[in-house]
């Protein structure tokens, strides 16, 4: 099974290391680089032709880019949800009882399709990351209204774009709550991504600029005051958001929709070495 609405990953700088790419590949998952012009012909020599998209711009920053995406997917394609994927996403798992185990088809992004469209006030959905589900903690299946982060399920038609340069992602998820819709982060699935700064490309070098740190958690500040912070943390600054102003925002079921009282499982089965457990 593989996700009815399109995947995009924009990615630049990282044709040596595409690792959302591989990854999605392995997995047999249909998906959309969307590259800039100058570097089609190096991302031709890891994506076919046929799953690139080139950018009408070059050198706009990721906004610009992730903009045009939403754009695409609502004009062009007139699809009514969306994915875009942060190109260093390594692998994803699903969480089973405190384990992880490696997906290894597109059923998960089904699954999380069929429980967003379930929803009349659902705008963004996504995986937490495998870094932040330690073994011995319990966790529950998703968290309500809280940031999304490098993988978002968009709800095409809703009434925002990106506009924060740095931390564009906490910046959309925060207005979208202050406006009274939902977000749904989930924790039973996992989006393994390395690390900021760890490999070059994408936004790197900007987030190498440590003195300027302060400044980009100081954006996101200045945008939300009610619920940002700027602290210290692990030797430099960061933002830290209070997210519990949003816990009147309920999901609302749309009209018709039964939930069912038995788990479906869309077929999952978990394997070792290829066989049923």
């Amino acid at each position: 099974m593989n996700p009815k609405y399109p995947v995009f990953i924009p990615t630049k700088g990282r044709y040596k290391t595409p690792y959302t790419i591989r990854a999605l590949q392995r997995l047999g998952i249909p998906f959309t680089a969307v590259v800039e012009a100058q570097e089609l012909e190096q991302y031709s020599q890891v994506v076919d032709l046929g799953c690139i998209l080139v950018l009408p711009h070059h050198d706009k920053g990721l906004i610009a880019t992730r903009n045009w995406i939403w754009d695409y997917a609502q004009n062009e394609l007139k699809t009514p949800y969306f994915w875009t994927m942060d190109d260093n996403i390594r692998d994803f798992y699903r969480l089973h009882q405190n384990i992880k185990y490696r997906v290894d088809s597109g059923t998960f992004l089904a699954v999380m399709e069929d429980f967003a469209q379930r929803y009349e006030n659902l705008a963004i959905c996504g995986m937490s990351y495998e870094m932040f589900a330690p073994r011995k903690k319990k966790h529950p299946p998703f968290i309500l209204n809280t940031r999304i982060y490098s993988n978002m399920l968009i709800r095409t038609d809703i009434p925002f774009r990106n506009e924060l340069f740095f931390n564009d992602d906490t910046d959309l998820c925060l207005r979208v709550l202050k406006d009274n819709w939902c977000t749904v982060q989930f924790v039973a699935f996992l989006a393994d991504k390395l690390p900021t700064m760890t490999i070059s490309g994408g936004m790197t070098e900007y987030y190498k600029q440590t003195e300027k740190r302060k400044q980009f958690a100081e954006m996101l500040q200045r945008a939300h005051p009610d619920v940002v912070r700027v602290v210290q943390k692990f030797g430099r600054w960061h933002h830290q958001v209070d997210y519990r102003p949003f816990k009147a925002n309920k999901l609302k079921l749309k009209p018709g929709v039964v939930i069912p009282t038995e788990p479906n499982e869309y077929g999952m089965v978990l394997t070792k070495n290829g066989m049923p457990v």
